[in-house]
């Protein structure tokens, strides 16, 4: 039985004067990617997703050329549209982001609706099931985990489980033919249940 394996980027470059959708893995990150694709090894993957930003890019292409396969993208896998505020420093920015799941049917300072954005990720991840066979890893974001969360466990948004690792880098397995949550979030260091 095959799996989609959703997770989320590790540790990025924060920087104030880039755009956040433009943020890099830094080293710590990167390292921690190269360490889950040795995990990976011996699974049959066919295929490596990720979301368009940079950072989500860039722990694909680590698994991806790990695998020899390449990425296919797609923009609904990004995070939650937050471009109305642009970066937003913590620990405000952590306020906003409790509020955006406490009210997921209200935009929080012009940030995409929760709701919206989860309708948006799961059509997302059912493209993938679609286009793919065998095992696949998609990589993308925190707060897209939490909304796919909330889904696959049937709850209401903000009631789901939560990726632990304060740096990203926290992944989840869904049996592709049910959609259904196999193993819920565990760091990319503590490998498969």
């Amino acid at each position: 039985m095959s799996s989609l394996i959703f997770l989320t980027h590790p540790e990025v470059v924060i920087d104030p004067l880039v755009p956040v959708p433009r943020w890099p893995l830094n080293p710590v990150g990167r390292a921690r990617m190269e360490r889950f694709a040795d995990a990976l090894a011996g699974r049959p993957l066919s295929a490596v997703h990720a979301s368009t930003e940079q950072k989500a890019l860039d722990g694909a292409d680590i698994i991806a050329r790990r695998f020899g396969l390449a990425v296919q993208t797609d923009e609904a896998l990004g995070e939650n549209d937050r471009s109305a505020t642009g970066y937003i420093a913590p620990p405000e920015f952590w306020d906003v982001v409790r509020e955006f799941f406490a009210q997921p049917h209200e935009s929080i300072r012009g940030w995409e609706r929760a709701i919206d954005a989860q309708t948006r990720i799961v059509d997302a991840m059912r493209r993938v099931v679609q286009a793919t066979t065998g095992d696949a890893v998609i990589v993308s974001h925190g707060g897209v985990g939490c909304l796919l969360t909330a889904h696959l466990q049937n709850v209401e948004i903000g009631r789901e489980s939560r990726p632990s690792h304060p740096g990203g880098g926290c992944f989840i397995v869904i049996d592709r033919e049910t959609f259904s949550l196999k193993q819920d979030w565990r760091a990319i260091e503590d490998g498969f249940a």
